[in-house]
């Protein structure tokens, strides 16, 4: 049985880490972007343990996702929401699990419709084995070894929690 991890002391490291790598960057006031929905809960706790001054933004990457055509509108679809200007901007894009990278691909490409921020940092609660596309993460929580079968699903946003979902 797989140990799932203490979500606080996840947070807790990752806002540590982030902390750093702004510092080492000579980054002043960052702006944050979780993506729905389980990025935007883990942004949340980050921007408020980092106090960063920027508005949280969010986005809802469903109409960039490229099986869109194959698997149609989700029908929670929420609208994006980058209250700040994103040119020559440092981004902190924040996800609960990195998985195959195409999440990640498809808030790029959002994120660039936007403007051209100068850098992205990508930040995720969780990674995971099994990418399709040539895509890393900068700050990581934790990472796990999981089979193709076993999926992990963060739910809240109060509380927090992690659960294991196999799939057949």
């Amino acid at each position: 049985m797989t140990q799932l991890p203490d979500i606080d002391q996840l947070l807790a490291k990752m806002a540590q880490d982030l902390k750093s790598r702004m510092d080492t960057l000579h980054v002043r006031d960052p702006a944050m972007v979780g993506i729905h929905t389980g990025g935007v809960w883990v942004a949340q706790r980050l921007h408020s343990l980092l106090g960063l001054s920027q508005p949280l933004g969010s986005l809802d990457i469903s109409f960039y996702r490229d099986d869109f055509m194959r698997i149609g509108i989700n029908p929670q679809v929420k609208p994006s929401h980058l209250p700040f200007n994103v040119d020559d901007r440092h981004i902190i894009l924040v996800d609960d699990v990195l998985y195959t990278g195409r999440t990640i691909r498809a808030a790029f490409n959002e994120i660039f419709d936007y403007g051209r921020p100068t850098a992205i940092t990508l930040a995720v609660l969780i990674e995971r084995g099994g990418r399709e596309l040539p895509i890393q993460a900068d700050v990581v929580g934790q990472h796990m070894e999981l089979d193709a079968n076993t999926h992990i699903k963060l739910t809240g946003p109060e509380p927090l929690a992690l659960r294991l979902q196999t799939v057949r």
